[in-house]
């Protein structure tokens, strides 16, 4: 019997939908059954969710208390929120901070003072603070050599040298080198050209490296604060510039 149904199943008419007729062809394919089940159930959907939040508006309790009515108040009869304080992060911090992690910050930081050290060193630039503060020490043997005695002629070199630390030519190698007259207007625009833009961002740099680290000390600060149970007293305020400053307790060892 089921071969029989089979074999007669094979002779039956396909099944067609109606298609669209030619003149609404322009309006798209016709709307089926399921279509229409899809669209019908998304309309119902939207309907209940309607009348479950008319419903919760109307059995709401005016006088309960909303954790939302700490941050706002009442101006003109009218519910606002309330102006926060200065943040203490600028928007580049938070999103460092939250986005990666103090090994980041520190790998960054130490990858700026590089290349801060290599930039400075370029630009023959040392800081007065840290220049070394050693003298060149030249001995002679009698007051008369003393008072006679050129440092240009002594260390071979250019009166307006003398004075470097760093690059001080003799005048052998001096006279050797013709590069004044080498150089013309536009070379020496583009070489003043290039070094202002290397001071610009040596400048960017040092910026960089300081945010760097304000971004390290309050990180580091964070993670101090984690513990809960040590005692500790704030004696600073957290700023943008700055991570706030905090005293322990201190505790003996064992």
């Amino acid at each position: 019997m089921a071969s029989l149904r089979k074999a007669s199943k094979s002779h039956a008419r396909s099944y067609k939908e109606r298609s669209q007729p030619a003149s609404r062809a322009h309006l798209g394919f016709l709307e089926k059954k399921k279509d229409y089940k899809e669209r019908a159930e998304d309309f119902q959907r939207k309907q209940n969710t309607i009348k479950r939040l008319k419903r919760k508006a109307l059995n709401r309790n005016p006088d309960e208390f909303y954790f939302n009515m700490v941050k706002t108040q009442k101006l003109d009869g009218v519910h606002q929120e309330k102006e926060e304080a200065e943040p203490v992060h600028t928007e580049a911090e938070l999103k460092l901070m939250f986005s990666q992690d103090q090994k980041y910050v520190t790998m960054k930081r130490t990858s700026e003072l590089n290349k801060i050290e290599r930039l400075k060193s370029s630009l023959h630039l040392v800081d007065n603070d840290t220049a070394p503060q050693n003298k060149h020490i030249v001995f002679v043997d009698t007051d008369k050599e003393v008072k006679e005695f050129d440092a240009a002629k002594h260390f071979g070199t250019h009166p307006s040298l003398v004075n470097r630390r760093f690059n001080r030519s003799s005048l052998e190698s001096l006279k050797k080198l013709e590069l004044r007259g080498n150089l013309n207007e536009e070379d020496l625009k583009k070489v003043s050209k290039e070094k202002e833009q290397r001071y610009r961002e040596l400048v960017k740099r040092i910026q960089r490296e300081k945010d760097l680290h304000v971004i390290q000390q309050k990180m580091e600060m964070k993670k101090n604060l984690m513990d809960k149970k040590d005692k500790r007293t704030k004696l600073q305020e957290e700023t943008k510039s700055s991570a706030p400053v905090y005293r322990w307790r201190h505790k003996r060892k064992r």
